[in-house]
């Protein structure tokens, strides 16, 4: 049984109804709740960019930090006060889409299997974050960056790992030093050169990783941004005084709850909760789970060495090799059995999967054994011959969308693939000169491939835009793609009723 299996369940209804909610403001494409990761990067380049500027306007020492940023604020040199509006609200959102992005992966149970890497090199990323963040407000250095970093002092404190406590260096005036402050400027500038090292490792084991949202997402983020920091822009509080208590402080609750949780509690107990958490998360891959389902096949007496396979793998599991036959340049796909998804995406892009060969029995240079591509002639072909009348209609679909099974019956046959992807485009044909009067297609939206590619490789490979492609010959008004909802049966009843009233 897995142990957090109760957690997601209790969830994931949650997320996905929120989801939906989403698409239907947004369109699934442009869903931000579909690309926190792409939204994530672009927070931290903007943090990068608005950062350099600031970095270049600060006086790095304890007696003309606050000055010179709050002389940036208010007289708005070269929009500098706007810039650190932004820079300022571009950390709140990389810290929301950060941790979104981390219960989103959570709750759809992503942290097993081949995505093991990427969850582990992925969970220790918000550490990084907090500590950029934190230390932003030191190099402040106002009543709000002096609490911070006393409170940040008090809880390391409670580590038993320095010989003297760290709180000694702010007992007054005297205690902080130019040097002290240098330490400041390196954690805020260092730490986010190891987040960028850590960012650039959690996705080497994801091929076409989208490090970048849609232009139009992008574009709508910054324009948020902006108008949040012109509505609210961000100034400095009362200089930094260690000879006095700060007063009330306007607190950035996204940065910097752990302060007041701290005292509200204690150090130990919030460094109980942040260890049970961290140690959580990162077993979570190495708990008892079902056994995987089995990876992609190569058969070298198939395999031509193409690379289209290699091209087309959502998460690089498939590498390129000498070929057995010692042919001079001639190579073979090789699958790496702990990165493979067993989605089947490679079968879809293998030219020899088509089902025109000959023989009794069909192979390919790249298969799935639960479910070989010769099978699915088979059925295919069954399933035709079945079916009685002039209308007779395929509809191929997805495990993972609405299921296509409960559509068979009358004019009806249909295919359910693992992923949509796993369709070789000459199927299509194979059925329309089979007897097929139409062929229905139908995947998951746009941006929620459970596999991330199969959807935009199928419709690629359809348009004729991507190798395998739909040969140009085959009549397109026969054809029809439907990208749903995932489990929208309604939809799928709907897309089949208005293909079958226009081959009626």
């Amino acid at each position: 049984m897995d142990p957090a299996g109760s957690l997601r369940s209790r969830g994931l209804a949650a997320f996905e109804g929120l989801e939906r909610v989403f698409d239907a403001a947004f369109g699934s494409a442009l869903n931000p709740l579909r690309h926190l990761g792409a939204l994530g990067f672009l927070c931290f380049w903007l943090l990068a960019v608005s950062g350099i500027y600031l970095y270049a306007a600060l006086d790095t020492s304890v007696g003309g930090a606050w000055r010179s940023v709050d002389e940036l604020s208010r007289e708005q040199r070269y929009l500098g006060g706007l810039l650190r509006s932004v820079h300022r609200y571009a950390a709140d959102a990389f810290v929301i889409v950060t941790l979104a992005h981390l219960v989103r992966e959570l709750l759809l149970g992503r942290y097993a299997g081949f995505r093991r890497f990427s969850w582990l090199t992925g969970v220790p990323l918000p550490l990084f974050v907090f500590a950029c963040g934190i230390g932003g407000f030191w190099l402040n250095w106002d009543q709000l960056g002096q609490f911070s970093a006393l409170a940040t002092a008090e809880f390391l404190d409670w580590l038993p790992f320095f010989a003297s406590p760290l709180t000694r260096n702010f007992l007054d005036a005297a205690s902080v030093s130019d040097r002290l402050f240098s330490l400041f400027v390196f954690v805020h500038l260092g730490v986010p050169l190891l987040l960028l090292f850590g960012l650039w490792f959690h996705i080497q084991r994801i091929a076409r990783a989208d490090v970048f949202p849609p232009r139009a997402l992008a574009i709508g983020t910054l324009g948020a941004l902006l108008a949040v920091a012109l509505a609210a822009p961000v100034m400095s509080q009362a200089p930094a005084d260690l000879s006095i208590m700060p007063g009330p402080l306007a607190l950035d609750w996204f940065l910097l709850f752990a302060h007041p949780l701290a005292y509200a509690t204690s150090p130990g107990l919030v460094w109980a909760l942040f260890c049970a958490t961290l140690l959580f998360l990162l077993a979570l891959p190495f708990l008892p789970r079902p056994a995987p389902p089995a990876v992609a096949k190569v058969d070298p007496d198939n395999c031509n060495g193409c690379r289209r396979c290699f091209e087309d793998c959502p998460y690089a599991a498939i590498t390129m090799g000498p070929h057995p036959n010692g042919k001079a340049g001639r190579q073979l796909a090789r699958v790496d059995a702990d990165l493979c998804a067993s989605c089947g995406i490679c079968v879809g892009s293998c030219p020899s999967s088509t089902p025109f060969r000959s023989g009794a029995r069909l192979l390919t240079g790249i298969d799935m054994p639960q479910l070989p591509i010769d099978a699915l002639r088979r059925r295919l072909e069954e399933g035709l011959a079945a079916l009685r009348g002039e209308r007779r209609i395929v509809v191929i679909g997805c495990d993972h969308c609405a299921p296509v099974d409960r559509l068979a019956g009358g004019d009806v046959t249909t295919l359910s693939l693992i992923c949509t992807g796993m369709l070789p485009p000459s199927f299509v044909e194979y059925a329309l000169r089979g007897g097929a009067s139409g062929v229905l297609v139908t995947g998951c939206e746009e941006g929620a491939c459970a596999y991330r590619l199969g959807t935009r490789w199928t419709k690629e490979r359809l348009d004729g835009a991507r190798e395998p492609h739909l040969r140009a010959s085959v009549p397109r008004e026969r054809l029809a793609t439907a990208w749903l909802p995932a489990g929208d049966d309604r939809a799928l009843a709907a897309a089949l009723d208005e293909f079958r009233r226009g081959h009626g």
